[in-house]
């Protein structure tokens, strides 16, 4: 196969959200010689962003969502090493987005949601650094300040884990480090109104908006 059509075939696996075909198309084109870069942009970033417009649209529903999302994290887990040894050549890479450091809050341990985010973070050129679930706010400061993250990710399902995000911004208050990141909250039970409430600098109703958030906050930087 020539590179475009490797391209067209991930971007494809992408919007089919099939997990099992999408790694091995990219295991495939990097020993082809395709560009890593390449494959995230026009491969599994351009599949990504065809689900997002059929999600917006109506089209496609969460369940599509869900299966992109472990579509793009598999094959993610084949295509880091190789962008990162790209990142390594030219580090003007590295400012094509900004780093995340994402988790589910301290005593949640759901990760649907977050993972999705993580995975089309990834996609979208992030670097992400994702902690998992039941995640304590110092943890989470920690290693934001350890890899110079320019935004933490909170994410809570139980409406009792909801105030660990306010927790989050009181510390960051606390230590004189709330103007260093910016905060998005995430989760069903987050709304507008909490996010505004305890000044988180955004929410979203899913990981495609999430990622457009991302975008716009590190634009804004």
């Amino acid at each position: 196969m020539t590179h475009e059509e490797y391209l067209e075939d991930i971007r494809e696996s992408i919007i089919d959200g099939d997990d099992v075909d999408a790694p091995e198309l990219v295991k495939e084109a990097l020993a082809e010689g395709v560009d890593p870069m390449d494959v995230l942009n026009e491969g599994l970033m351009a599949g990504a962003d065809v689900v997002g417009t059929r999600f917006e649209s109506g089209e496609f529903f969460l369940p599509e969502l869900m299966l992109t999302g472990r579509a793009l994290k598999a094959a993610m887990a084949v295509l880091e090493p190789a962008l990162q040894v790209a990142y390594a050549k030219n580090p003007e890479l590295q400012k094509q987005a900004g780093t995340v450091v994402i988790g589910t809050v301290h005593r949640d341990i759901h990760d649907i949601g977050k993972n999705m985010v993580s995975s089309m973070l990834t996609a979208s050129g992030f670097t992400v650094h994702d902690l998992g679930v039941d995640v304590p706010i110092k943890t989470m400061l920690a290693k934001a300040r350890e890899v110079s993250a320019d935004i933490i990710g909170c994410s809570a399902l139980l409406t009792t884990s909801m105030p660990i995000m306010r927790d989050l911004l009181k510390l960051l208050e606390a230590t004189g480090e709330r103007d260093q990141f910016k905060v998005m909250v995430g989760g069903a039970p987050v709304t507008v109104a909490f996010a505004e409430e305890i000044g988180a600098d955004g929410t979203a109703e899913n990981a495609v908006a999430a990622v457009q958030l991302a975008q716009r906050l590190i634009s804004e930087e």
